[in-house]
C-alpha cells in the first residue's frame, strides 16, 4: 500500500455501533466523503448532498483506527463502495488486526475485507422527490434508477457469509417492497434481516409498534438506532 494513496474522508471517530448485529461494540468509525446516491431522508447529508472533508492518505485512516482503542472499525459514508481505495483501506485495516464492518447500500461491487458486511438496500421511501435541495429533480431521476441493484446485492451476499441487510421503514406500506427484494435474493436467513425506523431522534414506541410486530412475526430483527438514544442526532457519534 502506497502512503500517497488518497480517499475522500468527512470524518473519523470512536463511537459506540449503534446499530445492527454489532450494536453496542466500541467502534472506531471511517466516513468517507461521497455518495452515488441522494436519499431524502439521510441522516449524514455532510457525507451526500454537500460532501465535507478532503483527501486523507490511506495509511493515516488506518493509523488513526489502530490507535483508536477498539478492535472494531466500520467503514460508512456516504458510500464506500463507490472510492477504488476501499481495497486498499479495508485490507490495510484487517492486516492491523481489526474487524471490519461496510456500510453500503450495495449498489457498487468492490473486491474488500470485511468481516460484517452491512448492506442498507433503499426503498421507493428513499428517494427525493420534490426535495428543496433537488429543484429539477435530477437526483430524485438518478437516484431511482440507481437505488436497486440485485445482482450487485446477491454478489456481496455471497462473498460475505456474516452479512446483515437493514431496510429503513416509515409505514407498513414499505413491506411489499421489501418482499418483493428478498424473493430475488438467495442465501438470507431471517435474522439476517432487520427493519429500522426511519428518523433521527428515538421514536415514540407506538409509533414503531407495527415494525415490532413484523419482527416478531417473521424472525427478523428490529433494528435500534441506539447511538441517538446515547448521544442525539449528532457528528462524530
Amino acid at each position: 500500500m502506497s502512503g500517497a494513496e488518497t480517499i475522500p474522508i468527512a470524518e473519523t471517530f470512536l463511537s459506540i455501533q449503534g446499530e445492527g448485529k454489532l450494536t453496542g461494540v466500541p467502534s472506531y468509525f471511517v466516513r468517507v466523503s461521497g455518495c452515488n446516491l441522494r436519499c431524502a431522508w439521510c441522516d449524514t447529508p455532510y457525507a451526500s448532498w454537500s460532501p465535507e472533508g478532503g483527501a486523507v492518505d490511506v495509511a493515516e485512516v488506518v493509523r488513526r483506527a489502530s490507535a483508536g482503542g477498539t478492535r472494531h472499525a466500520v467503514v460508512t459514508g456516504g458510500e464506500p463502495m463507490i472510492f477504488p481505495q476501499i481495497t486498499a483501506l479495508t485490507h490495510a485495516l484487517r492486516e492491523a488486526g481489526l474487524h471490519v464492518t461496510i456500510e453500503t447500500a450495495g449498489t457498487v461491487h468492490r473486491e474488500v475485507a470485511c468481516d460484517l458486511m452491512s448492506l442498507s438496500p433503499k426503498l421507493r421511501n428513499s428517494t427525493p422527490v420534490g426535495d428543496p435541495r433537488d429543484p429539477r429533480g435530477e437526483w430524485a431521476a438518478r437516484h431511482e434508477a440507481r437505488r436497486l441493484n440485485l445482482p450487485v446485492l446477491q454478489r456481496l451476499i455471497d462473498e460475505h457469509p456474516d452479512r446483515q441487510v437493514k431496510f429503513v421503514v416509515s409505514s407498513p406500506a414499505d413491506l411489499p417492497e421489501i418482499d418483493a427484494l428478498l424473493a430475488h435474493l438467495r442465501g438470507l436467513a431471517p435474522a439476517d434481516v432487520m427493519l429500522m425506523p426511519e428518523g433521527t431522534a428515538v421514536p415514540d414506541p407506538a409509533s414503531v409498534r407495527w415494525a415490532v410486530d413484523e419482527c416478531l412475526a417473521r424472525g427478523w430483527r428490529y433494528c435500534h438506532r441506539l447511538h441517538v438514544e446515547l448521544f442525539g442526532n449528532t457528528r462524530g457519534t
